[in-house]
C-alpha cells in the first residue's frame, strides 16, 4: 500500500538519471536502468528552507541546496505541489543567469528551468538559480502551507505521497491500453501503473494541477457495482460501493452530480465500468466519472479518452530514485477565531489561533496598542457589541488585522401571546407568541425540558385534556428570564358508549342514551332518554351536557336482526345428548325441556323417550327444534314384587316399532325377545325364576341403524 508522509525539512536526492524523458505510447520508454546501481554512481540533491510567509512579501524558496552531479543536468523542475492557489501563487527566477531560461505554468503551479541555446550552463548556475526562486502569494490574508518539490526528472513529485505522477497525452487510448502501457513504464528503477488516487491531497494534485484528464485504476469490472483499484499497490483495494448514491470507507473523489452512473451504457455499447478523470469544464475541476473501456470515440464529447496518469512508487522491489527534494512555506495567518455573545453584559473569552508566530490583540483596526498577547484574550464587562482586532507577528511581520467581534444579544422577552378558546373533547391548537428581539423557543415544562418547536407560531398535537404550554424568547442562545405558559383548556364530552340491539320482528325494542340528566335529540326527532322503535337500521342520538361548554356527543346505536339457529343434527350417546347447529353464534342457546336454557349444546341424564331439542336467540326470538328418541337401558333390575325395578324394560323403545330386543344368559343362551308388543322380561323363563346373574341383550332398531350390545344384572 502507499505510504503518505508529511513535514520533510531535508530530502536526500539520489539521481540515477538526469537526462531521461519520461513519456508513453507516442514518446519512446525510457531505458530501464539497474536498480541495484551502487549510490556511488548516483547524483543527490539536499534542500533547506521550510520557512514562514510574510503577506505579499517575496521569499526565497530555499535557504540552501546542493547537488551532486555525476550526470549533465539540463532542466530542473520546480512546482508547488500542495496547498496551490490558481491566481494567487507564483514562482519568479531573479537575477541574472545567462545560460539559463525559465518558464512558469500557473495552471500546474511548476517553474521550469533549464539549459537556453546555448548550452553551457553549469551545475553551480543551476544551484544559484535555485536559490534564486522567489515565491509570492498576490493576497492580502493567505493561509495555509505550501509544498515546494525541486525535481531533476520530469514527473511531478508529491511529498506527502513520495510518490512521482505524470499525464501522458494520448488521445483515444483505451483503459486497457493505458493499464499496459503505465504498467510496462520505469521512472529512474520505480516501476509506473495506472494511477490509483486515495487521499484529497493526492487528488487535488492529480487532477487540478496536473490537468490530468485521463484513465485512472480504477474498475468496477469484477462484480458490480464494487469499485476497486486495478493497479499498483492498492490493487484488489475496494474504494466505493454503489452508484451515484453508494457509500466510501476509504477516499472518493467522484463528479457530485451522480457519477458512478453506468448512464453511458446504451450509447456507448458498453457498460461504464472505469474510471477516469473529466476534463476541465464538466464537472468539478479534477473529479472522476465512470465510462466504458473504449469511451466515446468523438473527441468533442465529455467520455472521449485523452490519456492517462501513470504513478510511480510503493511497488515490491523499487528502489526510490533520490531525485526531488521539498520544502515549504507556512502562510502567517490568523487560522481561527472563536467569540462566544454576552447575553445582557459581562466578559467574554475571545480566542484565536496563527499558523506561526505570536498573536496580538487590539482595541481597534488601527491603533499601534497590543492590549493583549497570546491565544486567549478577556474582555472587560461590555454592555454593548464590541469589535476586537487580532494579528498574527512573526519576526517583525504583522498580517492584516482580523475583526472578532465580542456580541452583546439583548435579552429578549415575550410580548404577547395567544389564549386559545377552550374546547369539547380535544383538538389541535394554534399558539401564537410575539418576542421583543430574536424568536420563540415552545416547551411543554416551565423550566428544562426538549425544545418542541421554534418560531412565532406553534401548531400543537391533537390534546384531550388540559394541557399547559409555554414560550420562551431566544435571541442567539440569550433566552428570555423566564417561560410564559399557555393554557388550553378541554370540557369533557358526555360519556356515551355505543350499542348494538336486537330487535325481534315484528315486536318493538327501546333505544337508550344511557347517561342521564342531559340534553337528547335523536335521529328520529326525539327528545327523550329513551325511545321505542320498531325498524331495524341504525339510529343515534346527540347527548348535550348543561355544564361548561355545553358539549355534545354523539352515540350510535346499530338495531339489527340476528338469524335463525339451525338445529342439523341431535346427537345422543346413551342419555348425553349434544345439539348441533348449522351456524352456531355465541348468541344462541339451549333446552331439551323448552323450559331450563342454557349456553352449553350439551346435556347428560336426558329422560328416555321421545323428547324435543330446542335452540334459540338468548332474546327469546327465533327458536328453533327438533324431536329425537333417547333409549334408557337400565343397569340392573330387582323382580321382588316389591314394585320398584321388578322389571327389564327399555324406555322409548315403543318408538321403534321393528325393534327387536334379543336377551341371552352369560352362556349365550336365548332367554327371551322383547318388542313392541312385548315390551318388557320378568326375570322368568316359561314362569320359573332366573338365577341372579348378569345377562347379556342385543338391540336391533331397524335396517338402517347399527346393532347395540350391551349387559345388565339380575339381582334377587
Amino acid at each position: 500500500m502507499k505510504t503518505k508522509f508529511f513535514g520533510s525539512f531535508t530530502l536526500a536526492i539520489v539521481l540515477l538519471c538526469c537526462n531521461t524523458m519520461f513519456a508513453l505510447k507516442s514518446m519512446p520508454l525510457p531505458e530501464k536502468r539497474n536498480p541495484q546501481i551502487p549510490l556511488s554512481f548516483a547524483s543527490i540533491i539536499t534542500a533547506t528552507g521550510n520557512q514562514v510567509y510574510c503577506p505579499q512579501s517575496t521569499i526565497k524558496i530555499v535557504t540552501d541546496v546542493a547537488i551532486n552531479a555525476s550526470e549533465e543536468i539540463n532542466t530542473i523542475y520546480i512546482q508547488i505541489s500542495s496547498g496551490y492557489v490558481t491566481g494567487e501563487d507564483v514562482l519568479t527566477l531573479t537575477g541574472s543567469h545567462p545560460s539559463l531560461s525559465s518558464n512558469w505554468n500557473p495552471n500546474s503551479g511548476m517553474l521550469t528551468i533549464s539549459r537556453n541555446n546555448t548550452g553551457t550552463a553549469t551545475l553551480s548556475e543551476f544551484i544559484a538559480a535555485i536559490k534564486a526562486v522567489e515565491f509570492k502569494n498576490s493576497s492580502e490574508t493567505p493561509s495555509g502551507i505550501r509544498n515546494f518539490s525541486i525535481s531533476l526528472g520530469q514527473a511531478n513529485y508529491l511529498p506527502s505521497s513520495k510518490h512521482y505522477y505524470q499525464f501522458v497525452s494520448s488521445p483515444g487510448i483505451s483503459w486497457g491500453e493505458a493499464k499496459r502501457v503505465a504498467a510496462a513504464s520505469n521512472y529512474f528503477g520505480l516501476k509506473g501503473y495506472l494511477v490509483t488516487i486515495t487521499t484529497l491531497d493526492e487528488a487535488i494534485f492529480v487532477g487540478e494541477q496536473l490537468s490530468g484528464t485521463g484513465w485512472i485504476g480504477g474498475s468496477d469490472t469484477r462484480k458490480e457495482p464494487y469499485w476497486i483499484w486495478e493497479t499498483g499497490p492498492e490493487e484488489g483495494t475496494q474504494f466505493w460501493y454503489g452508484r451515484e448514491s453508494g457509500s466510501t470507507t476509504t477516499f472518493a473523489y467522484w463528479n457530485d452530480f451522480k457519477e458512478p452512473n453506468n448512464g453511458g451504457e446504451l450509447a456507448l455499447k458498453g457498460v461504464e465500468d472505469y474510471a477516469y478523470i473529466t476534463p476541465p469544464g464538466f464537472g468539478q475541476k479534477g473529479r472522476w466519472n465512470d465510462a466504458s473501456l473504449y469511451g466515446s470515440s468523438d473527441p468533442a464529447d465529455v467520455n472521449y479518452p485523452r490519456g492517462y496518469i501513470v504513478e510511480y512508487g510503493g511497488m515490491p522491489g523499487d528502489v526510490y530514485p533520490q531525485i526531488s527534494a521539498s520544502t515549504s512555506l507556512t502562510m502567517l495567518s490568523i487560522t481561527e477565531t472563536k467569540a462566544p455573545d454576552i447575553c445582557g453584559s459581562g466578559t467574554t473569552l475571545l480566542e484565536a489561533k496563527s499558523a506561526a508566530g505570536t498573536i496580538n490583540w487590539y482595541a481597534d483596526e488601527t491603533s499601534p496598542v497590543i492590549i493583549a498577547t497570546g491565544n486567549n484574550f478577556t474582555t472587560p464587562v461590555l454592555n454593548a457589541s464590541q469589535t476586537y482586532y487580532v494579528a498574527a507577528e512573526f519576526e517583525g511581520c504583522v498580517t492584516k488585522r482580523t475583526a472578532v467581534i465580542a456580541k452583546v444579544n439583548t435579552v429578549p422577552e415575550i410580548t404577547s401571546v395567544s389564549n386559545p378558546e377552550p374546547v369539547c373533547g380535544s383538538g389541535i391548537f394554534f399558539l401564537e407568541a410575539t418576542v421583543s428581539e430574536g424568536d420563540a423557543n415552545w416547551y411543554d415544562s416551565p423550566t428544562g425540558g426538549t425544545i418542541l418547536g421554534t418560531g412565532s407560531l406553534f401548531i400543537t398535537p391533537t390534546i384531550s385534556s388540559n394541557t399547559i404550554y409555554y414560550a420562551e424568547a431566544n435571541n442567539n442562545d440569550c433566552r428570555s428570564l423566564s417561560r410564559t405558559p399557555i393554557e388550553i383548556e378541554i370540557y369533557p364530552l358526555p360519556e356515551i358508549q355505543n350499542q348494538e340491539v336486537v330487535l325481534c320482528a315484528p315486536n318493538s325494542v327501546t333505544l337508550d342514551a344511557g347517561i342521564s340528566n342531559m340534553s337528547y335529540l335523536w335521529s328520529t326527532g326525539e327528545t327523550t332518554q329513551k325511545i321505542i322503535v320498531s325498524q331495524l337500521g341504525t339510529y343515534f342520538v346527540d347527548v348535550t351536557a348543561s355544564a361548561a361548554g355545553n358539549c355534545t356527543n354523539r352515540k350510535t346505536i346499530e338495531v339489527i336482526e340476528l338469524p335463525a339457529p339451525e338445529i342439523q343434527k341431535i346427537e345422543v350417546d346413551n342419555r348425553t345428548v349434544t345439539i348441533i347447529l348449522s351456524n352456531p353464534q355465541s348468541y344462541f342457546e339451549y333446552s331439551i325441556d323448552g323450559i331450563n336454557f342454557q349456553d352449553a349444546n350439551v346435556f347428560h341424564d336426558a329422560p328416555g323417550g321421545l323428547q324435543t331439542a330446542y335452540a334459540r336467540e338468548k332474546s327469546g326470538c327465533k327458536t328453533a327444534s327438533k324431536s329425537f328418541i333417547v333409549l334408557v337401558f337400565p343397569a340392573f333390575f330387582t323382580p321382588n314384587n316389591d314394585s320398584f325395578n321388578d322389571i327389564w324394560e327399555v324406555a322409548g323403545i315403543e318408538y321403534y316399532p321393528e325393534a327387536q330386543i334379543t336377551i341371552f344368559d352369560r352362556y349365550g343362551k336365548f332367554i327371551a325377545q322383547l318388542n313392541t308388543s312385548k315390551k318388557y322380561w320378568d326375570g322368568t323363563i316359561n314362569k320359573i325364576p332366573l338365577p341372579a346373574s348378569d345377562y347379556w341383550y342385543v338391540l336391533k332398531i331397524d335396517n338402517t341403524q347399527p346393532v347395540l350390545r350391551g349387559h345388565f344384572t339380575l339381582k334377587r
